[in-house]
């Protein structure tokens, strides 16, 4: 599972998720992408099964590039635990992803197959995504 090897600090607030996302919105190093059309968290064990999904589908060719990276801690209390008594301790963590982020990306493999793969990986999201190419791709 991926996560920090270190942080500043080891709980963080929730934040918000307002806006788009203009860094990281395009193609960059594959030859198609998967782009998020709605804000979410993505735990690191999603970002997992998405990887092992694309990897099966390509049968192991081609490359995939994974464009996000879970580095927010989220807390959580322990089941039946009153109020109070502070914040509960990090249990996972998440990938804050806004709307137009490229989240993974494939290439070497054909049209049909990354398109397929990438189909495959958006079942493993809780959001809704499109499959994206590079503008030069033909």
């Amino acid at each position: 599972m991926l996560m920090p090897k270190r942080v500043k600090f080891r709980k963080s607030q929730r934040g918000r998720m307002k806006g788009k996302a203009y860094r990281g919105s395009s193609v960059a190093f594959g030859d198609f992408g998967l782009k998020a059309l709605e804000p979410h968290w993505i735990t690191s064990r999603q970002i997992e099964a998405c990887r092992v999904a694309l990897s099966r589908k390509m049968k192991r060719d081609g490359k995939v590039w994974i464009r996000i990276f879970p580095d927010k801690p989220v807390s959580k209390k322990p089941l039946e635990t009153r109020m109070g008594k502070g914040k509960g301790a990090p249990e996972f963590w998440v990938a804050v992803v806004k709307p137009g982020r490229i989240m993974f990306e494939v290439a070497g493999v054909s049209k049909e197959i990354a398109q397929e793969a990438l189909k495959l990986c958006s079942h493993k999201l809780p959001i809704k995504t499109k499959v994206v190419s590079r503008p030069d791709f033909e």
